[in-house]
């Protein structure tokens, strides 16, 4: 078995940053209630010359830079994204023509705010399927802003625009991925949406005037979901693999509300020092939200040598996901 692991963090925020203070001038809502609710002040926002394989690209630059490689040594690039530059090409594949990692295969994931935990495990199960898949690029890249209905505050103020990425590769046996889960309850589809751009709600008048063409997200049963899998996804990833709750030193979940990180690491008898935030900065940057923090994490020196991490993520689909590694 190869033991496949991290052997390089990046990412990118763009440089506008929009304040609770600033959203407060165009909608109806207040720092107070923003930063009570979800625990964000402030997030970031891709100028107008900014796609989000821009972001993307960034954060994969400073992800082989950090792995010491160049884009020739990526074998494979794997991008969750839910706002993608197009329906076709995928992300991915612009990414890889513009930083020249002509050697790569390169595909999106589509698996809303838990595509990092998806694009992880399906990058790591082919490299262990493939041994031609030596050094794989794995990002997560999104651009909320462009797909937000900013009158609507039951939306608007929770999301911002980013990417991180990271580089996976073989490593020596006591550190790597330990195990990966990821799971899908579609019965759940409708509760986060954009209808906009596919077959069933093509952009004509009626459904522009009908508001099809937004994001959607119906909270109260977005945090019912979150709560409840945060925990479960921990328990089954840890347990899988003998390994106790307490073993874990650090865990990274999707930057969705700190009320939801809260919650889950008090299920789990955790407090807070066990985990990394930063939706504080950035907000909720759904499939890349895990690359981010992950990268800032390690940036900061939060990620020692043979520390227990858990990655756990949730989002529409709903899909959701752990995985357990050893840094």
């Amino acid at each position: 078995m190869r033991n496949i692991g991290i052997i390089g963090t990046g990412f990118y925020v763009p440089a506008k940053t929009l304040t609770n203070k600033d959203i407060s001038k165009f909608l109806d809502t207040d720092d107070e209630w923003i930063y009570n609710k979800v625990g964000i002040k402030e997030r970031r926002i891709a100028s107008d010359h900014e796609a989000t394989s821009d972001l993307a690209i960034y954060a994969a630059q400073n992800a082989l830079f950090n792995a010491g490689l160049n884009p020739l040594d990526v074998d494979l690039i794997v991008l969750a994204t839910s706002s993608p530059d197009m329906i076709q090409p995928s992300t991915a594949a612009i990414v890889q023509g513009k930083i020249g990692a002509r050697n790569a295969a390169a595909f999106d994931i589509s698996a809303v705010c838990a595509g990092s935990v998806y694009a992880i495990t399906v990058a790591e199960n082919m490299m262990r399927a493939n041994p031609k898949y030596k050094n794989v690029l794995v990002i997560g890249s999104e651009t909320y802003s462009r797909i937000l209905d900013w009158t609507d505050r039951n939306t608007a103020v929770f999301f911002g625009d980013g990417a991180g990425a990271l580089v996976l590769s073989d490593v020596s046996e006591q550190y790597g991925i330990k195990n990966t889960f990821i799971m899908n309850d579609g019965r759940g589809a409708s509760v986060i949406q954009f209808q906009g751009g596919g077959s069933r709600y093509p952009a004509t008048k009626d459904t522009l005037e009908r508001k099809l063409h937004r994001f959607e997200m119906q909270g109260k049963l977005v945090w019912d979901f979150a709560t409840k899998i945060f925990p479960e996804a921990i328990r089954k990833v840890t347990e899988e693999i003998n390994k106790k709750i307490e073993d874990i030193d650090l865990i990274i979940s999707h930057q969705a509300n700190i009320n939801i990180i809260k919650k889950g690491l008090n299920e789990l008898n955790l407090d807070m020092s066990k985990t990394f935030t930063n939706i504080e900065k950035y907000a909720n940057t759904s499939g890349a939200s895990i690359f981010i923090a992950l990268a800032e994490a390690n940036e900061k020196g939060l990620l020692k040598k043979g520390s227990n991490v858990c990655l756990v993520a949730f989002g529409g689909g709903l899909s959701y996901g752990a995985i357990y590694l050893i840094w």
